[in-house]
């Protein structure tokens, strides 16, 4: 049996396979790029990479060989390692591969296929899943908050005065300087919350008077000061992040420091959720225009549920492919009396709401009905969260993942995807250098995980789902 209290002093880096969660191996990613592997061996450590396993996203042998990786067979690469890591979780046949006491870093979704995790516990493998690792503690940017407390600021009347249930929020374009905004409006449940493109005149606005607050950045948007007057004498309430920030920025910021002490625990270390929700939405809208071919993208109706990261991913992607009005549902809009207002007539509806485990499998935000009465027919759904059959989307029809052997399938007429990791959609190397440094990070930066198992910091051990043994 290994022993892994002691720092890890070898890696073994294994190809993507075909495995439960990667039918005929399509998933072509690697874990860790050589420069990254170059940096491990920098650091005192023996790195074992499986032959080929760079091929998929354009890297070579010769790369690894180059950053004094050693190689291995597919036959050699599991056995009596330490430290296994991968992408996705393994194939059955892998598992039986690896040594008692060994630890495999991985993509686990530990729950989603139980069979497999029975068979890591019987072996006594440990199991840390990537996607579970969290920042610890939660670390936010300057940029982050300063878009949550102006958007505090500017709703702050409206909460006092107990009329924010009747406001209709817009936000103007979309940036890194205007998300934390967002999320914080959808937060305060306003009547409606949209994100509107910054080119639209006058006549297209849809909300204008008392009841409406525009939210923007003049950094980004100065050239509409008519459309600014117009909609300042409809009465319309109007609020500037750039003039904000200037005024009132860092006294602003640091009250919220000073009243915000940092969570135990923040955002995922390993991800990119953004790149899930572009991947997501770019293609749904492929989809759309294949079975809609006369629709015209820039007016029809989306819907994204949720503004969490993969939320604000679609935003990102819908807004540069020119999406004039993205309805964005937050909690008072996805409750089950509401949701079908939002749901009707929609052209795509993009799911990046989470749920809690209790509610997996048992409330459904779009079920089976809306599908059916609600969504017409050559309409889009596309759910970023996904799960499988023992832990449920909160998208009644997708039982299970899709892979890129059939990414959607249609019910009632409409088009569902749920697919099990969508940045295999165009952005497989760009996603693959990004995970590689994340990950490359949390061995040896921030987190040291590979100082061993009895050395874990609070974001990495809460990641360790099957263990210590």
């Amino acid at each position: 049996m290994l022993d892994n209290s002691a720092r890890y002093s070898s890696i073994a880096l294994a190809k993507e396979i075909e495995s439960p969660e990667n039918p005929e191996g399509l998933e072509k990613r690697v874990a860790l790029i050589p420069s990254d592997v170059g940096l491990l061996v920098q650091a005192g450590i023996k790195v074992y990479v499986e032959t080929g396993a760079g091929d998929g996203v354009g890297f070579s042998d010769e790369e690894y060989l180059a950053n004094n990786a050693i190689m291995q067979t597919a036959e050699q690469i599991y056995v009596n390692k330490s430290l296994i890591i991968k992408f996705k979780g393994p194939a059955i046949a892998s598992v039986e591969q690896m040594s008692e006491g060994c630890t495999l870093f991985c993509m686990a979704h530990f729950h989603s296929y139980p069979g497999r995790a029975e068979l890591l516990k019987c072996k006594r493998i440990n199991v840390i899943a990537m996607e579970e690792i969290h920042e610890s503690p939660k670390y936010e940017p300057d940029h982050k908050i300063l878009a949550r407390v102006a958007m505090n600021s500017a709703l702050t009347p409206f909460i006092n005065a107990q009329s924010i249930g009747d406001l209709q929020v817009r936000v103007i374009g979309w940036s890194e300087r205007l998300r934390g905004g967002i999320k914080r409006a959808g937060n305060r449940s306003p009547r409606s919350l949209r994100v509107i493109q910054p080119t639209l005149s006058y006549d297209e606005l849809d909300a204008v008077g008392p009841n409406a607050l525009y939210f923007f950045d003049s950094q980004t948007f100065n050239d509409q000061q008519d459309i600014l007057l117009q909609l300042h004498n409809a009465g319309t309430h109007l609020f500037d992040v750039t003039e904000f920030e200037r005024e009132y920025g860092q006294q602003a910021m640091s009250a919220y420091r000073d009243s915000h002490p940092p969570l135990e625990f923040g955002l995922r270390r390993i991800q990119c959720l953004h790149e899930t929700g572009q991947a997501g939405a770019r293609y749904g809208l492929s989809l759309l225009k294949e079975y809609k071919p006369s629709v015209d993208v820039a007016s029809i109706k989306a819907v994204i549920l949720g503004y969490g990261n993969v939320g604000q991913g679609a935003l990102d992607e819908l807004h540069q492919q020119g999406v004039k009005h993205i309805h964005v549902l937050g909690r008072a809009q996805t409750a089950k009396d509401n949701i079908g207002y939002w749901l009707q007539g929609a052209d795509i509806v993009i799911n990046g709401a989470e749920q809690s485990p209790e509610l997996r499998g048992k409330n459904f935000l779009i079920s089976s009905q809306h599908v059916k009465e609600l969504i017409p027919d050559n309409s889009v759904v596309i759910d970023l969260v996904g799960g499988s059959a023992t832990n449920r989307s909160p998208v009644e029809p997708v039982v299970s993942c899709s892979f890129l052997t059939q990414p959607y399938f249609i019910q009632d007429g409409v088009l569902i995807s749920s697919l099990w990791g969508w940045p295999m959609m165009g952005m497989m190397r760009e996603t693959a250098v990004r995970y590689s440094g994340q990950i490359t990070d949390v061995l040896i930066g921030r987190e040291k995980l590979i100082d061993g198992l009895d050395k874990l910091t609070p974001g990495v051990k809460r990641a360790l789902v099957c263990g210590p043994f």
